[in-house]
């Protein structure tokens, strides 16, 4: 399995840095459209590689995605941990009557007792 994880990172970079010969053309990236830059008085542009905007965008998308993931699932997380909260708390209390109901008796006898009682 961890060839296969090697090999598939090798062609995942070989297809980067692909993409990246191939878009290496510089282009020019606003903030704000010509209009609005030219009403704030500020020009907002910047020239970057074709690769680096879409590289950008494709991590841009999967931050998003991974936040949008996370906070959808956080009911779940949240109802896990309830639910393993109170499964502890259950048997702390199943531990603590097993203790008091066998409390100054012989163990031997308190589990043939136990046992007479389920039959």
């Amino acid at each position: 399995m961890r060839y296969f994880r090697y090999v598939f990172l090798l062609a995942l970079a070989i297809c980067l840095i692909t993409v990246a010969l191939a878009n290496r053309v510089p282009v020019t990236v606003g903030l704000l459209p010509k209009e609005m830059a030219d009403v704030v008085g500020g020009d907002f542009t910047l020239q970057v590689p074709l690769f680096l905007v879409i590289f950008a965008g494709i991590a841009a998308g999967l931050l998003i995605g991974f936040f949008w993931e996370y906070a959808r699932e956080y009911k779940h997380r949240s109802a896990a941990t309830q639910g393993k909260a109170q499964v502890a708390r259950l048997e702390r209390e199943v531990t603590r009557l097993r203790d008091k109901k066998a409390e100054g008796k012989d163990e031997v006898l308190a589990l043939l007792e136990d046992g007479a009682r389920a039959r």
